[in-house]
C-alpha cells in the first residue's frame, strides 16, 4: 500500500492542524501533489493500492470539539473524496482508500466519500469487533485492517504504578493470532490485514511490538508464520519466560541500590540461555531508547542488578536469548525512590524560595521552590536555563543537620555547592560538587545554620535547575 499523509494524523503532534473548512492553499498544494506521486509510482509493482491519510477523522479531535469538530470531520472525508478523484484519474488501475483509527470514522466515509473503493482501519485489541460494526453500519464496501496486532499501550490497564501493562511474550503472540483469526473469518468482506511491527529496534515500541528485533525471532514471529500457513513444527522455538519478580517488589525501589529479578524461563529445545538486563525511561522523560546495564548471574534465575539513579518510573526488560537466533523477553515497570535516610527532614514544609523559577504550565508546571520540599517526588522546582541558579530554604532557626540529599529531575547540576548562612545574607560553603551526573546525590554534611542553599553554577543540560526533592536531614 503506497500511502499520502494528511495533516493532523494522529494529532498535532503528527503535522499541525488544518481547518478543511477554510485551508484552501493547503487543500490546492495536496490536490497538485498527490497525484504527481500516483503517476510516478503507477507501474510500480510493489503498489497494490493508495492509502489516503492515516487516523486524521480521529486526529481532528485533538484539533477541535463540539460542532465544529464535526464540520471539520466532514469536510476532511469530502476533501479525502475530491483526492481519490484526482488520483483515479492518472491511474485507474489501483483501488484507493482512506485509513482510520477506529470504525467510528466509517459513517463519515460513507456520506461524503463515495469515490473510495474500499475502507481501512488500525485495530489491535477491538480488531475482532470490526465485523460486526462494518455489519450493523450497513456498509457495501470492503474493508482492509492496516494495523493490527496484540494489544497496544493505548489499550491495556495500568499496573500497579501508574503505568501500562505491557502483555507477556504469549499474550503478544496470541494477539497476533486472534487478529488474523477475525480478519479471515469474515470472508469477501475483510481483504487482507498488516500484522503490525515497528521495524527492528530494541526499544520501547519494539519490545512491544517488533518480531524481530535485531534479527532475533520472538514468539510473535512464529505466531504470524503459522497465522499465515507455515508451519512452525521443525523449528526451534524462543525461550518462554514468565513474569519478572522483583526482591522487596516494584513499588519503591531505592534509587542506585542492588536489585535481585528473578526471571522464571525455560527453554522448549533445551537450549543453553543467556541473559541482558535494559532499562528504559519513557514514563520519566519520553525517552525510547533502552540502556543494557550490568547483571550478576546468580544462577536459578536469578539476577543482580544495581536500579537507576533517577528517580521516577522506569520499565525494567529482560532479554533471554537461546543461541539460536531466538529472544524471548520479561517486562516489568520500577517505581524508583530516593534511599531512604534516617533522621527527620528538617526542610519539609518549610519555606523556599530561589534565583527563579518556571511558572508557565507545561512539563508538570508551575515550578515553584516550595515544590522542592513538599515531600511529594512527583513534583519540582525548576529554574530559568541560564547560570547561576539557587534554590534555599529556611529552616526557621538555626539548626544542626549532618546530610543533604538531593533528588534531581533531567535537569541536573553539573557544578553546584552547599552553603549555609544564619541572616540569609552571609553565606559560607559546606559541600562542594564539580562532576555531578544527576539522579540522587547523597551526602553528609555537618553543620548549624538558619538557612541552607543548593547554588548551581553549571548545568548538567541545555535546560536550567530542576529538583523533584531538597532534603536537608538532622537526629
Amino acid at each position: 500500500m503506497a500511502g499520502f499523509w494528511l495533516q493532523p494524523g494522529g494529532g498535532p503532534g503528527s503535522g499541525g492542524c488544518v481547518n478543511y473548512l477554510t485551508d484552501t492553499t493547503y487543500k490546492n498544494d495536496m490536490l497538485a501533489e498527490f497525484p504527481k506521486w500516483v503517476d510516478t509510482y503507477k507501474d510500480h509493482p510493489g503498489v497494490l493500492m493508495w492509502d489516503v491519510g492515516n487516523e486524521s477523522v480521529l486526529g481532528l479531535q485533538n484539533c477541535y470539539s463540539g460542532d465544529e469538530l464535526e464540520k471539520q470531520r466532514d469536510a476532511y472525508t469530502s476533501f479525502v473524496n475530491e483526492l481519490a478523484v484526482k488520483i483515479k484519474a492518472v491511474d485507474p488501475d489501483h483501488p484507493v482508500t482512506s485509513t482510520d483509527a477506529w470504525t467510528g470514522a466509517w459513517p463519515y466515509f460513507k456520506k461524503n466519500t463515495p469515490a473510495l473503493d474500499l475502507y481501512a482501519v488500525n485495530s489491535y485489541q477491538d480488531v475482532c469487533g470490526v465485523r460486526s460494526a462494518w455489519e450493523q453500519g450497513g456498509y457495501d464496501k470492503p474493508y482492509i485492517i492496516t494495523e493490527t496486532g496484540p494489544a497496544g499501550e493505548w489499550e491495556v490497564p495500568d499496573d500497579a504504578n501508574g503505568v501500562a501493562e505491557e502483555p507477556d511474550d504469549a499474550a503478544k503472540a496470541a494477539g497476533y493470532t486472534r487478529a488474523w483469526q477475525c480478519v479471515t473469518g469474515h470472508r469477501g468482506v475483510a481483504l487482507g490485514a498488516t500484522m503490525f511491527h515497528y521495524g527492528t529496534e530494541y526499544d520501547f515500541g519494539g519490545i512491544w511490538f517488533n518480531l524481530l528485533p535485531a534479527g532475533d525471532k520472538r514468539p510473535s514471529y512464529y505466531a504470524v508464520k503459522e497465522a499465515y500457513g507455515k508451519s512452525t513444527a521443525n523449528d526451534n522455538k524462543p525461550p518462554k519466560v514468565d513474569a519478572l519478580q522483583v526482591e522487596g517488589g516494584t513499588s519503591a525501589v531505592a534509587a542506585g541500590k542492588p536489585l535481585t529479578v528473578s526471571v522464571p524461563a525455560s527453554d522448549p529445545d533445551g537450549d543453553a540461555l543467556a541473559y541482558e538486563v535494559q532499562v528504559g525511561s519513557k514514563y520519566i522523560d519520553d525517552s525510547s531508547a533502552l540502556t543494557t546495564i550490568p547483571a550478576q548471574d546468580l544462577g536459578g534465575g536469578k539476577l543482580k542488578v544495581t536500579a537507576p539513579d533517577r528517580t521516577g518510573v522506569w520499565k525494567l526488560y529482560v532479554k533471554v536469548k537461546d543461541g539460536k537466533g531466538n529472544v524471548g523477553v520479561g517486562t516489568t515497570s520500577l517505581k524508583v525512590v530516593a534511599p531512604p535516610v534516617t533522621g527527620t527532614n528538617l526542610a519539609r514544609g518549610k519555606t523556599a524560595t530561589a534565583s527563579s523559577f518556571q511558572s508557565d504550565p507545561t512539563g508538570g508546571c508551575p515550578c515553584d521552590p516550595g515544590k522542592a520540599v513538599d515531600g511529594d517526588a512527583s513534583s519540582r522546582w525548576a529554574s530559568d536555563w541560564s547560570d547561576p541558579q539557587w534554590l534555599q530554604v529556611d529552616l526557621g532557626a538555626p539548626t544542626a543537620f549532618r546530610h543533604v540529599q538531593l533528588d534531581w529531575e533531567s535537569a541536573y547540576a553539573k557544578a553546584y555547592t552547599i552553603q549555609v548562612s544564619d541572616n540569609g545574607s552571609d553565606w559560607r560553603t559546606v559541600h562542594e560538587q564539580s562532576a555531578g551526573d544527576g539522579g540522587i546525590d547523597d551526602f553528609d554534611v555537618s553543620a548549624t545554620a538558619r538557612y541552607v542553599r543548593v547554588n548551581g553554577t553549571q548545568r548538567g543540560t541545555g535546560y536550567g535547575y530542576s529538583l523533584h526533592e531538597f532534603g536537608v536531614y538532622g537526629g
